[in-house]
């Protein structure tokens, strides 16, 4: 709320002029609640975005992609940054999250591959040999000039609002390209990992280096935090995790220290946190199945964690919904930051006023958990 400015004394005929005052400090997404809570320095309250925010769950998103393919929406930069706001303009979020998919990097480099409605990335051909390593050339930044662009005009239009940047993991990527589309038990992709090793880490080292190229567009660009998905890593052993995709993650987000906050986020990787984080994450993604302040005891001391509402209760009552975001912001407290967001993405079924009111509720909580 704006106050009213106060009355001026009276200055002395002898006085010289008043100065003007202080031109305001340029808008800075470095000092924003995200990426101060990322440093491990809370704010007022959790800075909250929903991973898939700008989608399906918002009937303007669909009324702009209405007859556009996936990949050609990610390929226009106009698109990409309408987007993108959609949801900074609904439900004043803390953070934009860049629309994009995982897989434009690889298309960018001319990997055949499709987003098909209702199943997903669809691969031509499946990596299947060393030949067809081929495929993977490195990523050039004049690969997707349409990235670029599109940062540029988001950070121009969104001032202090910060810009996440994005990518996928190596081994998300990987078991798409291996599976040929999407999979539930990743059966190929495991026999190779363990049937061919020199092959997989051939494969992950090329896939680490185009991430970690397409990221860096992107920070480059303006992005102030980046978050690498590794959605599918949920679906293997610790030990699994380590020998074969631990390394190339590194590959990944170690070089990044210093740039921007890092977050590494994947589905059903409770038994993997403190790994991810040695990846080299700032702050690590949690998603609904262990609470938060679980999550920060095995990540151990300094951890900041995002997430982690389970986007099932989005469909709830507000009184359900209430309750259970009051707990997730309370189970925050327990590590050295806290992010709101959910436990994966906003679903396509969302009421997106429901989203609303959440960052409302949020906004309203001060560090004590008191609020409206």
């Amino acid at each position: 709320m704006e106050r009213s400015p106060a009355t001026a004394p009276s200055v002395p005929p002898s006085a010289p002029p008043a100065a003007p005052p202080a031109a305001p400090p340029a808008a800075d997404p470095a000092s924003s609640l995200l990426v101060r809570a990322a440093h491990g320095a809370p704010g007022p309250h959790p800075p909250v975005w929903f991973m898939r925010q700008a989608g399906r769950s918002l009937p303007e998103y669909r009324a702009l992609r209405a007859g556009t393919a996936m990949l050609d929406a990610c390929r226009d930069a106009a698109t990409i940054t309408e987007v993108t706001l959609q949801p900074v303009r609904r439900h004043g979020v803390d953070a934009a999250i860049f629309f994009s998919d995982i897989v434009v990097p690889l298309a960018a480099i001319g990997v055949g591959i499709d987003i098909v409605a209702g199943v997903g990335p669809v691969v031509d051909k499946p990596i299947r040999s060393v030949a067809d390593l081929d495929a993977l050339r490195p990523l050039e930044p004049g690969d997707v000039p349409y990235v670029t662009d599109a940062v540029r005009a988001l950070t121009g239009e969104l001032g202090a609002t910060p810009v996440i940047g994005f990518a996928g993991a190596p081994f998300t990527l990987a078991s798409y390209l291996i599976e040929g589309g999407p999979s539930k038990d990743h059966a190929r992709t495991k026999a190779l990992m363990h049937g061919d090793p020199q092959l997989w880490h051939a494969l992950c080292s090329r896939l680490g280096a185009i991430a970690a190229a397409f990221l860096r567009v992107q920070i480059d660009a303006g992005a102030a935090a980046v978050q690498l998905f590794d959605s599918w890593a949920g679906s293997l052993s610790l030990v699994d995790y380590e020998q074969f995709v631990l390394p190339h993650s590194r590959e990944v987000l170690a070089p990044l220290a210093g740039t921007v906050p890092r977050i590494h986020f994947g589905v059903g990787t409770g038994e993997l946190l403190a790994a991810m984080r040695t990846a080299g994450a700032d702050v690590v993604g949690v998603d609904w199945r262990v609470p938060l302040d679980e999550a920060a005891r095995r990540l151990g001391p300094g951890a900041v964690v995002q997430g982690n509402l389970d986007p099932a209760l989005l469909g709830a009552d507000w009184p359900v919904v209430e309750r259970a975001v009051r707990r997730v912001v309370a189970e925050g407290r327990a590590a050295a930051g806290h992010v709101f967001n959910l436990g994966h993405g906003v679903p396509p079924t969302a009421d997106p006023d429901v989203l609303t009111r959440i960052v409302e509720l949020v906004h309203s909580l001060d560090a004590d958990g008191a609020g409206a």
